[in-house]
């Protein structure tokens, strides 16, 4: 199936029907708000951290767009502290084995796929003895327990937030990344939307409530909070790529055909899990916020999205509310 470019920034196909989608549900990151600034940036900063204080490694590549896009399109990092995980054991790994840090690391690419980190650690235990750092970080764990996700929270939340969400000090006295976070939506296309869609619109996304109302601020009260998600909140087995919180959302709506906006392959398989279970899901897909927007597209393409646009701000256009 071959997406075709009808506007500037919309790339459709035919089988694209609009007429029957009763709600609008979004993911927040790469689609409400840009966070190639911050989350993206926490991601690095992290890493660079763990390998430096607690794996001795003072000279680790930098991490690029290159390697979380990497990551991502494997359908299994939704979560940016499993993404960082991911790359700080690629790395360990790398240096064990005296290989080109950048090069063994897409191999890791290659080798992963949606159950992301069981995938990563499997292909590495078989490469090489990383016990040492994966007893170290322990990970998962918890938000407020784990090391490695207390440095993530840390780093991206901010002294402040922090000690809001956590009840405890941070260890680093910088402003949060999330500061960096760089709001999309607005106020003018939630009343387009409001329009068509009503009170059927809602969010499933990675990001827990708070952290989501920091950013969005008054904008959060657009969306039908009953009927959100937020998965830090939740269990981890609710994660993405994981169905159930996108039916309950619709469910919970009483929608028939919804459109789930995301930006993410996590997203888009979510999506058509959905749809499997008998929850009509189309699936808009999000590339203006990634830093290789083309190369996003090709995989939403090759993976038979039928509607991909480079920003929200362009639904109203496709939707015909303008």
């Amino acid at each position: 199936m071959t997406l075709k470019q009808k506007l500037e920034g919309i790339y459709i196909d035919d089988l694209f029907n609009h007429i029957d989608i009763d709600s609008l549900i979004f993911d927040c990151d790469g689609v409400l708000i840009d966070i190639t600034k911050s989350y993206d940036q926490t991601i690095i900063t992290t890493a660079k951290y763990v390998l430096e204080t607690l794996a001795n490694i003072n000279d680790s590549i930098d991490i690029d767009f290159k390697i979380i896009d990497g990551f991502k399109s494997t359908g299994g990092f939704n979560d940016e502290v499993d993404l960082t995980y991911a790359v700080i054991l690629s790395i360990v790994a790398a240096k064990k084995l005296k290989k080109n840090q950048t090069e063994f690391i897409f191999t890791v690419i290659k080798n992963s796929d949606s159950t992301g980190i069981k995938s990563v650690e499997i292909f590495l235990k078989n490469q090489v003895d990383i016990s040492k750092i994966i007893n170290q970080l322990s990970y998962p764990g918890s938000h407020k327990e784990n090391i490695l996700y207390q440095i993530f929270d840390q780093l991206f939340y901010g002294p402040e937030l922090y000690l809001k969400l956590f009840k405890n000090n941070s260890k680093f006295s910088n402003s949060g990344l999330i500061e960096n976070d760089d709001v999309i939506l607005d106020d003018e296309l939630c009343i387009k939307l409001q329009k068509k869609f009503g009170k059927q619109i809602s969010m499933v996304t990675g990001r827990g409530k708070e952290s989501v109302s920091y950013s969005l601020k008054n904008l959060l009260q657009k969306f039908d909070l009953p009927n959100s998600v937020f998965l830090e909140d939740e269990s981890r087995d609710l994660a993405k790529p994981n169905p159930q919180a996108l039916v309950n959302s619709i469910n919970g709506m009483n929608s028939k055909s919804c459109l789930y906006v995301g930006d993410s392959m996590e997203d888009f398989i979510m999506a058509k899990k959905a749809t499997i279970l008998g929850n009509k899901t189309t699936f808009c897909g999000i590339i203006g916020t990634s830093k290789n927007p083309q190369e996003k597209l090709k995989l939403f393409e090759q993976n038979g999205a039928i509607l991909v646009l480079d920003s929200i701000t362009l639904l109203p256009k496709v939707l015909n509310l303008e």
